[in-house]
């Protein structure tokens, strides 16, 4: 059997193609043993992290195509390029940290949110994102099916929760108890990151009952990372 065919076979797709390539250009002929099969092996890893890392993104369902080289560190934006590029390197995902983005519409806060997903999600963690809104629905959803444990665990098996557009309407005394739920489920051991155009301080108001906004309050900003935005627009700039 030919070695192309056993690479088929075995589903070596990032060394076939690598093979292929030194074979149209006749690299093959000048490399040894050892040097073929590094470049053979290399291929092979890049090609599998490619497609785990496209898996991820798929199933993180991101709003944005976003990543961290197009972000705008634009005077007055209040974005910390440094503070950006610690969190690029995902240890605050290790260390069960929290980042909260906060500005006005239009500032960025989603596209910064999906960013730091996307990288994330390059590095290998598990990540989801949902708008707060359709999260709560999709809460109700299987609530009425039976089906909320699972949920919940599906969740918690997630490294990164990215809730986007935190804050928009109050939040019902159910809705409370969910948000508690995955808080807690997370406090200290998986990372969430909030993008809401609220302050922080009217948050209180949003989740409503004064005991269980304390207590989410609480879990969400220890150990947070806070990040808030200024200025215009970004879409109308654009």
């Amino acid at each position: 059997m030919k070695l192309e065919e056993n690479l088929q076979a075995l589903k070596l797709s990032g060394m076939s193609r690598m093979w292929q390539s030194l074979k149209e250009n006749r690299q093959h002929q000048s490399l040894n043993l050892t040097e073929g099969l590094e470049l053979l092996l290399q291929a092979e890893k890049q090609d599998r992290d490619n497609r785990r890392r496209e898996r991820l993104e798929k199933a993180a369902g991101f709003r944005y195509q976003a990543s961290i080289e197009e972000i705008s560190f634009l005077q007055g934006r209040g974005i910390d390029k440094n503070t950006i590029l610690a969190l690029s390197d995902c240890q605050f995902i290790d260390r069960g940290e929290s980042v909260i983005i906060t500005g006005p519409t239009g500032a960025g806060k989603s596209y910064l949110a999906s960013a730091l997903g996307h990288q994330a999600c390059h590095m290998a963690y598990k990540v989801a994102y949902f708008n707060m809104h359709k999260l709560m629905l999709k809460l109700k959803l299987v609530r009425a099916e039976g089906s909320v444990v699972r949920f919940y665990e599906k969740l918690n098996k997630q490294q990164l929760l990215i809730m986007d557009d935190f804050g928009l309407s109050r939040l019902d005394q159910q809705q409370r108890m969910d948000l508690m739920e995955i808080v807690e489920d997370r406090h200290d051991r998986k990372s969430m990151i909030f993008a809401s155009q609220l302050p922080i301080a009217s948050w209180y108001d949003i989740i409503g009952d004064d005991t269980i906004a304390d207590a989410i309050m609480d879990r969400v900003i220890h150990k947070a990372n806070r990040i808030e935005l200024f200025g215009e627009s970004m879409r109308k700039m654009k």
